[in-house]
């Protein structure tokens, strides 16, 4: 009997929350929309010359990219709708 309730228990439990890497970070939703949505928007952006960097942090993909004039710019995105936070 307390077997299946710690069975139970370990099944909510992971059925329950965010999925996690082997790192125990926090991974994008399966609903997220996919990465290269996402950069193709930056890249559609006024001035846009590259992408510096993509990172994933506390469930949201941040975007750092430079611009003509060299400006740096930084956006946080949600996974799921794609647009800026």
């Amino acid at each position: 009997m307390s077997r299946r309730v710690l069975a139970t228990g370990v099944v909510v439990l992971l059925l329950g929350g965010p999925a996690l890497a082997a790192d125990g970070t926090q991974l994008p939703p399966q609903n997220a929309r996919k990465l290269s949505e996402i950069i193709a928007k930056v890249e559609q952006r006024d001035d846009f010359r590259y992408v510096d960097e993509v990172g994933w942090d506390s469930g949201s993909y941040t975007v750092t990219y430079y611009t003509t004039d060299k400006a740096k710019v930084e956006i946080t995105y949600d996974p799921v709708t794609a647009e800026p936070k």
